[in-house]
């Protein structure tokens, strides 16, 4: 129980150190915004931002889109709509074109504020392909373990709004534009696929993504795939905000305070999830003869391989292929979590393990390498406690996993 309360109060202070609100207020007070001001809000903390900015700004008109059950009430003058992620749905398609009905009828004296944060690249969308195909490519990639910056080479050559044609769409007008970084390495032209941000993928890149995972295209996508993207906005000023590297250095103050000695593995996790869990269990076994209490963080995105039909999403699967690793040790727990508070398609943020609950699953006839093989960790780790629920955080900076040890 220990080590779930440190794994829980890690959690919680790393989430509240992650809230965009000073960021985005701090960036809107020291910008120079001319004419009349105008909203647009796009992904998983887009209300969040919102809120934020509407705080210390008066915007003539307003849409902001955000993932389902992620508005936290009105914000006046606001236009608010819920919509599908990680498939984009019509809800997706409304609230986009409001957004774009807005700033067509625009001048070079207004100024649009956009906030973008991750998720938007399902959020925020115009397709030029069918809605059935977007939804099929879309699932495609998610299912090929492609990762995030290969699918949004291929989403943002689909779409009206994605690689810098939203800022397009919003000329003459100026765009003020706060981004909100989920991504590793903070590219701007790839977090929720660079609605305002010179694209700097090609079409030779797309079509070989294409190839290598054996995509299935309608002639018209694939034409889409070799129409090039801007290179060039002149009409855009851009600001970041927030990344992983926050989530890590928040994590350490929080297992210092608790008494561990508290390490950065890294902020760039890339690999596979299956990868990333036995990874920390193998770092457990090497300390697991510890005199003191040990903590090792890494911030990042994992992927997940689809080779089954279970629920579950990268963090539990994470959680649970360390649990194998760390069997039988007292004094071991992994556990990782999304930022946003939503780990794949459930209503749950990750996962956590110790050293019991191989042993607990066992009992129950559940084996953990046939569940992984299934992806279906959240029924896993729901029959353990396992499961991780902190809602919607109004924040989407990447995933953070951690390792606790305490002497044994």
């Amino acid at each position: 129980m220990m080590l779930r309360n440190h794994a829980d109060q890690i959690i919680r202070d790393v989430l509240r150190a992650a809230q965009p609100d000073t960021a985005v207020q701090t960036a809107l007070q020291n910008a120079e915004l001319s004419g009349s001001l105008y909203l647009v809000a796009a992904g998983k903390a887009a209300w969040q931002m919102a809120k934020a900015a509407s705080e210390i700004l008066t915007f003539r008109d307003g849409v902001v889109v955000t993932k389902y059950d992620h508005v936290m009430g009105e914000i006046p003058g606001i236009r608010m709509f819920e919509a599908g992620h990680p498939i984009p749905d019509g809800n997706s398609f409304a609230a986009t074109a409001a957004a774009l009905e807005m700033v067509d009828r625009l001048t070079e004296q207004d100024t649009v504020v956009f906030l973008l944060s991750g998720g938007g690249s399902a959020l925020f969308e115009q397709p030029l392909v069918s809605d059935e195909e977007l939804a099929d490519i879309t699932a495609q990639l998610l299912a090929s373990g492609a990762d995030i910056v290969e699918m949004n080479t291929i989403r943002k050559r689909l779409s009206a709004v994605k690689g810098g044609r939203f800022a397009l769409r919003c000329a003459p007008a100026k765009v003020f534009s706060i981004v909100l970084s989920d991504i590793v390495g903070d590219p701007l032209d790839m977090i929720a696929s660079g609605p305002a941000y010179p694209d700097t993928s090609t079409c030779e890149q797309a079509v070989a993504i294409a190839e290598k995972y054996h995509l299935k295209l309608s002639p018209q996508a694939a034409a889409l795939l070799r129409k090039e993207t801007p290179k060039e906005l002149g009409n855009v000023e851009t600001h970041v905000t927030g990344s992983v590297r926050q989530l890590c250095a928040a994590a350490v103050r929080s297992a210092e305070q608790l008494g561990y000695e508290a390490h950065v593995l890294t902020a760039s996790m890339t690999c596979t999830a299956r990868d990333a869990g036995s990874f920390l269990a193998s770092i457990a076994q090497y300390h697991r003869d510890t005199k003191k209490p040990l903590a090792f963080f890494a911030g990042g995105e994992t992927v997940v391989r689809l080779t089954g039909k279970g629920l579950g999403g990268r963090n539990q699967e994470l959680a649970l292929a360390a649990a194998e690793g760390i069997s039988g040790f007292g004094g071991a727990a992994v556990f990782s979590v999304g930022s946003d508070g939503t780990d794949g398609p459930t209503d749950a943020a990750g996962g956590f393990t110790d050293g019991d609950t191989r042993t607990v699953l066992a009992e129950q006839g559940i084996s953990i390498p046939a569940v992984l093989q299934d992806n279906d960790a959240y029924h896993a780790l729901q029959k353990c406690g396992g499961l991780i629920m902190t809602g919607p955080t109004g924040t989407n900076v990447n995933d953070l996993a951690g390792l606790l040890l305490l002497p044994e």
